[in-house]
């Protein structure tokens, strides 16, 4: 297949609050918290459905997400099994002729921490969160990345790394992004986190 393998995030354990985010939307096989978890994006989006067959028929597991959408396809699966997800993904892999090297390294587009948020901006950005509020006072970090996929691995990582909120992430599309709010110490470990989980060795 000569799909270009945009991502292939493997997740040890799933976060509580990045798994309860996934349940807003998701409309597959909902996840559980420290399950293990693969997620692939590709391009063009339709490769990802005949790669989809591929994972499910080769072991057990679930899929969460599955998403076409105008450039790329994406899949989730999970497992309690950890050796299930990877194998599956291994599969993926096989039907790709790819290694997961391969994948696109992640590329920060933007990246910054807003102490004290006003009132006002807690209100707008609660306005469009799915996850938790923002409240007045709080620090805010966001950051956008491409490929869009790498947003649920930055969210995964800073919520392991730190007492954060998981205001937004958005992992579909042209760019991925990531708000996180909660106090200033917190928010700058979870950056942290964040940032490092999208640094790639050269």
């Amino acid at each position: 297949m000569s799909a270009e393998l945009r991502s292939f995030i493997f997740l040890d354990q799933l976060q509580p609050q990045t798994m309860c985010y996934l349940g807003t939307w998701i409309k597959g096989s909902l996840p559980r918290s420290d399950v293990a978890a693969q997620v692939i994006e590709v391009a063009p989006g339709l490769d990802i459905e005949p790669l989809t067959d591929v994972a499910l028929k080769h072991t057990e597991v679930q899929a969460g997400i599955l998403v076409v959408e105008r450039q790329f396809g994406y899949l989730e699966i999970h497992s309690r099994s950890t050796e299930a997800v990877r194998s599956a993904s291994a599969a993926v892999l096989e039907a790709l002729d790819a290694k997961a090297s391969d994948a696109t390294a992640p590329t920060v587009l933007a990246s910054r921490i807003v102490s004290r948020i006003d009132a006002q901006h807690a209100f707008l950005i609660n306005r469009n969160k799915i996850g938790s509020m923002a409240l007045q006072g709080e620090s805010l970090f966001v950051l956008e990345m491409q490929p869009a996929s790498y947003a649920i691995l930055a969210t995964n990582e800073a919520e392991k790394a730190a007492r954060i909120k998981v205001v937004d992430y958005r992992m579909i599309g042209a760019t991925g992004r990531v708000y996180l709010s909660g106090e200033e110490s917190d928010v700058r470990a979870a950056a942290e986190a964040a940032e490092r989980s999208l640094r790639w060795e050269a």
